[in-house]
């Protein structure tokens, strides 16, 4: 019986130090822009699922969802998240699929955690993933419009669903920006030259 513990032992280990030294000699993509596989978003989303569960402290909105909360949420999230997480013009955001977990598509999936765990994620981010935590650039109060605006994104009032659905320049433009500056020039006839002539 001792033999048989030892055995167990020795193989988890052995299994350990194998998957350590692929990761420490560089076998493992850190990219961003490779789909994560099967296994991975599995035990990942179990583990963040468990742990949001677990240490999100019970808590209760203080906010009613009116439109004052409703279009102060909405501004937030078409300032603060929309460029990861879409709006209705990109239902799906140009980041989604260079970000590794993706970040939820709040368009087609919405963000139906319940209300404190969904202001704890907001609050504190998402270790190995884009998410950040948020605690030292949102007050709580702010936090919680956020999350009241998600939990009722799909039956908004007119004032919220326009500062929603016609966002202003800014939450896009540094995308759109970006891109532009990392397009090359196209040659026209008139401009190539040989530099060994």
């Amino acid at each position: 019986m001792k033999g048989f513990i030892w055995g167990v032992f020795l193989t988890i280990f052995a299994g350990g130090c194998a998957a350590l030294f692929v990761a420490l000699t560089g076998r493992v993509s850190m990219r961003a822009d490779v789909p994560p596989s099967q296994i991975e978003t599995e035990i990942a989303g179990r583990a963040f699922d468990a742990s949001v569960e677990r240490n999100a402290p019970k808590a209760t909105n203080p906010f009613k969802a009116d439109e004052a909360t409703l279009v102060a949420g909405a501004t937030l999230y078409r300032d603060h998240c929309a460029a990861c997480h879409g709006d209705p013009v990109h239902s799906e955001s140009p980041l989604s699929k260079t970000l590794n977990p993706p970040a939820p598509q709040f368009m087609s999936d919405s963000a139906d955690m319940p209300e404190d765990q969904n202001f704890y994620i907001i609050q504190h981010g998402v270790r190995w993933t884009a998410m950040p935590g948020w605690k030292n650039a949102m007050s709580d109060q702010q936090i919680w419009q956020v999350v009241t605006f998600l939990a009722h994104m799909d039956s908004l009032p007119a004032a919220a669903k326009d500062v929603f659905v016609n966002a202003q320049p800014g939450t896009f433009q540094f995308l759109s920006t970006a891109a532009a500056a990392t397009e090359k020039p196209k040659p026209t006839g008139s401009s190539r030259h040989n530099p060994h002539k």
